[in-house]
């Protein structure tokens, strides 16, 4: 047995036996989206599962895990072995508001981004026939009638600079909700009467919605008549919505650079610039050390509305 081990090292010695180096992904991979089905996120997260299982002739598919704000969804991955076969498709408040206001079992430091590949092009929509145009006439409106909001959670980035441009507006909502969708129906329902949403979720039903603001730098491409928010209320420019992919904090190296490659080539896919051209949402890939400082300049932003909201 000695002399099988000597010889063993001898041929590793001179390169005349490679070691065995496990190769990732060694099993399915899991991009978790903690929202519904149907939004870009998941529709751009679905495109790189599809890139990387092309690359690696492994499995991979997304996995839907709403609730929470997000919460759940991320404690799953939070939750799962820091290998790289659980993926977070993550928005900015998962690593944010969540976590200052105390919401969640991980800490800001628990994940690390691969990288940001979506801003949403965020809206706040009401129905055609709704008696105002505009954030500033909903402001104006809300004064002597009732006005309820629809958003997708309180600790999202939309939800806040919603409630506080109306409140800055003059105006105020009678009440809000979070719902796990928003969409035509939503809207057609009367369950509420204006709704924080991304366009793409009201695409089918654009003829039958009017857009009152859009939450983003620049007017959406779909919607170019509808203005922005900062340009109806003054200090609401420059924080938007953002989608990136995050993994644990000790994953493999070789696991993120792998991740990061078909996320790469799915976005510079044609099939991901259709879908950019069709929604108004911007698509592109910026890596972690961009994607950090972001984050440290979000964390200062969330601090500020946090600390002007209460919570």
């Amino acid at each position: 047995m000695k002399k099988i081990v000597c010889l063993l090292a001898v041929l590793l010695t001179f390169g005349l036996l490679s070691p065995v180096v496990a190769q990732f992904p060694e099993k399915p991979v899991q991009f978790v989206v903690p929202w519904p089905p149907g939004d870009l996120e998941d529709v751009l997260t679905r495109l790189i599962a599809e890139e990387l299982q092309d690359q690696t002739g492994v499995p991979a598919a997304v996995v839907n895990v709403p609730g929470g704000g997000g919460v759940v969804g991320a404690t799953q991955v939070f939750q799962a072995p820091a290998d790289g076969h659980t993926v977070g498709s993550f928005v900015i408040g998962i690593p944010t508001v969540q976590v200052q206001n105390g919401n969640t079992p991980y800490d800001r430091d628990e994940f690390e981004p691969l990288g940001i590949f979506v801003t949403y092009p965020f809206v706040v929509a009401a129905p055609k026939d709704a008696p105002y145009d505009t954030l500033l006439e909903l402001a104006e409106y809300s004064k002597e009638n009732d006005v309820s909001l629809g958003h997708f959670g309180f600790g999202l980035v939309p939800t806040r600079l919603s409630l506080l441009a109306m409140e800055d507006a003059g105006g105020e909502f009678s009440s809000e909700a979070a719902f796990d969708m928003l969409d035509c129906a939503t809207l057609a329902s009367g369950d509420v009467d204006v709704i924080n949403t991304t366009v793409q979720l009201v695409l089918s039903c654009l003829d039958d919605v009017k857009v009152l603001a859009s939450l983003t730098e620049d007017r959406i491409s779909v919607v170019p008549d509808a203005p922005t928010l900062g340009e109806q209320v003054d200090g609401y420019s420059g924080l938007t919505l953002w989608n990136g992919l995050f993994v644990r904090k000790d994953t493999p190296q070789e696991a993120r650079d792998v991740i990061t490659a078909a996320a790469i080539a799915a976005l510079e896919s044609d099939a991901a610039q259709d879908i950019a051209s069709s929604t108004g949402g911007s698509v592109y890939w910026i890596g972690p050390a961009h994607a950090e400082t972001l984050i440290d300049l979000n964390w200062l932003q969330m601090e500020n509305i946090i600390e002007r909201m209460g919570q």
